[in-house]
């Protein structure tokens, strides 16, 4: 069945007469005006999410986009789906506006002009940004990771941000944690967070806690969170967020650095899911001690956590949205010096304290 292409004016008849009319441009093309009485609906997500703007597969709709070309294979695609009263604009917008029809300004939102670019993506969309905004993320550290990450993510779009550090603001930290600034110096890092983050994204929930994650509390800090970014340089801290979140089924993602190297992973066991592997599985005991050394005692270039903070933010977000590989039973690792980067393979250990009762053979060796 082909497409039926119509005139400006015939497409003015018929929404004269009740049919859907639906303008499937980008929403930065939306702001230079539409045709009026036009719905707002990205080509992208019309194919994908169809049942969300036509009731039925009978019901008629005209499609229209800026020349005709995008409207003409927005119908094919949907007629190929299943839906069968669909009109495509002849020369869309430009010969609508070169006919004399009324065209509107498009009262693009905060949300719309914000995440414009995001959107554009075809493994984005609006849907998958409405995904991030209705994400929750705990981010625990607000240092020389969480700095970057938080950025990231609060400029994504994330919706609710939980972040939970118990630490100061001090001179020596602005060298790479550009949450900061110097007018900052003694203040709470959450709050310093929160401000920075509140300016970059009104539209987003920040919620703070100056407080340290422990085996006792950090039950408190999982509920209602889909996804935990561990941005900190302690052990004991990050063995409590690999049991919770193993328990709970909670994905986590993994950051560390020393000096100018980096790792990145993404674990998400769960007992009860079945899923296997998490942070006990690599490193069975904590390795906190003399042979463990943190910013402070062993130094780091600024950029090292600066790199390794946006990775862990682009497996959140991949995660999110459920795009990509992900690194999940990957250990992905970074060498600034030399510019290069291996990564080890990971297996559940069947042997594992935690999650034993998930699948999978043998135990992954140390890197």
């Amino acid at each position: 069945m082909a497409v039926t292409d119509i005139s400006p004016a015939q497409a003015r008849e018929l929404q004269r007469n009740g049919c859907l009319f639906i303008d499937v441009r980008e929403p930065e093309e939306w702001a230079t005006g539409m045709a009026e009485g036009a719905k707002p609906v990205s080509k992208g997500e019309l194919e994908s999410q169809a049942c969300h703007h036509l009731e039925s597969f009978g019901q008629a709709a005209v499609l229209i986009c800026a020349g005709g070309k995008r409207s003409s294979a927005c119908a094919a695609e949907l007629m190929r789906q299943g839906y069968t009263a669909l009109y495509s604009v002849l020369g869309g917008t430009q010969a609508w506006i070169a006919d004399g029809l009324p065209v509107t300004p498009y009262l693009v939102n905060d949300f719309d002009r914000r995440y414009a670019r995001q959107m554009t993506l075809p493994n984005v969309g609006r849907e998958g940004q409405l995904k991030l905004a209705r994400a929750r993320v705990l981010i625990v550290g607000a240092g020389g990771l969480g700095s970057p990450c938080a950025f990231y993510l609060a400029a994504a779009g994330i919706g609710h941000l939980t972040l939970v550090d118990d630490d100061l603001v001090d001179l020596s930290n602005l060298q790479r944690q550009i949450l900061h600034k110097n007018i900052n110096i003694g203040q709470s890092k959450v709050i310093s967070a929160k401000s920075t983050l509140n300016d970059l994204n009104p539209t987003i929930c920040i919620e703070i806690h100056a407080d340290r994650i422990t085996d006792s509390n950090v039950s408190n800090y999982l509920k209602d969170i889909d996804l935990v970014i561990d941005a900190t340089d302690n052990f004991k801290t990050r063995y409590a967020l690999s049991d919770a979140c193993a328990r709970l089924g909670i994905p986590w993602v993994y950051g560390a650095v020393h000096r100018f190297e980096g790792q990145v992973s993404l674990f998400n066991a769960s007992v009860p899911g079945g899923r296997g592997l998490c942070y006990r599985c690599l490193f069975p005991e904590s390795g906190e001690g003399p042979d463990a050394p943190n910013c402070t005692e062993a130094g780091v270039m600024g950029v090292t956590p600066g790199l390794i903070g946006v990775l862990q933010a682009s497996e959140a977000l991949k995660h999110i949205l459920g795009i990509g590989r992900s690194l999940v039973g990957r250990l992905l690792h970074i060498d600034l010096l030399s510019m290069s980067t291996h990564e080890t393979q990971m297996r559940p250990d069947p042997e594992c304290l935690v999650c034993a009762a998930n699948s999978g053979e043998g135990k992954v060796a140390t890197p």
